[in-house]
């Protein structure tokens, strides 16, 4: 599953022709989406973007302010954050429209929520750049659409999500929440 996962972010760069995805470079042009994520008292902790690719989503995220170590990070079916002080549950569940099992490692999943780990420094910063052909921003390849009526949410929980136990492979509470947006 490893290979597969590296495969997949392999993939991610090369469906982009290697375009640096920044918020001034021409891959968010078109085909992009943004959300700025919010901690559990409402300060702003960072951004992600999300761009659209031939087979799938690229999302590149840079936050400060959490706790070192992995934490679960999943694609939420609204888009809504407003309920911070409440632990984000506005956001629902994972985007599953086919009631998948959540994990890569279940052979019943994955649900098309589920995204790999975020590793969290020290210093409580965190850059990644991850890439899944679960999801579309607008519905491309007959994969759920982020950007459907009722939004979506990129949303990051306080544990490890061991990509096997249900609903959320043990993540825990939700620490930050970003609504994804048209860019």
């Amino acid at each position: 599953m490893i290979h597969r996962l590296a495969a997949l972010i392999a993939a991610g760069a090369a469906a982009l022709g290697g375009a640096a995805i920044t918020a001034s470079g021409p891959a968010l042009a078109e085909g992009a989406a943004v959300a700025t994520l919010i901690g559990a008292n409402g300060q702003e902790l960072g951004r992600a973007q999300l761009v659209e690719g031939p087979a799938g989503v690229v999302i590149r995220i840079e936050l400060a302010g959490l706790e070192p170590g992995f934490k679960g990070m999943h694609l939420h079916a609204v888009g809504s954050c407003d309920d911070h002080d409440g632990g984000f549950k506005h956001s629902g569940s994972h985007v599953n429209p086919d009631q998948k099992e959540h994990g890569f490692l279940n052979p019943k999943g994955p649900d098309d929520g589920d995204l790999p780990n975020l590793g969290v420094a020290p210093d409580g910063t965190a850059e990644a750049e991850v890439f899944t052909t679960l999801v579309s921003l607008t519905g491309a390849g007959g994969r759920p659409a982020l950007l459907d009526a009722d939004g979506s949410a990129l949303v990051i929980h306080a544990n490890t999500d061991d990509h096997m136990s249900q609903p959320i492979g043990g993540a825990g509470p939700r620490v930050a929440c970003g609504v994804i947006q048209k860019q």
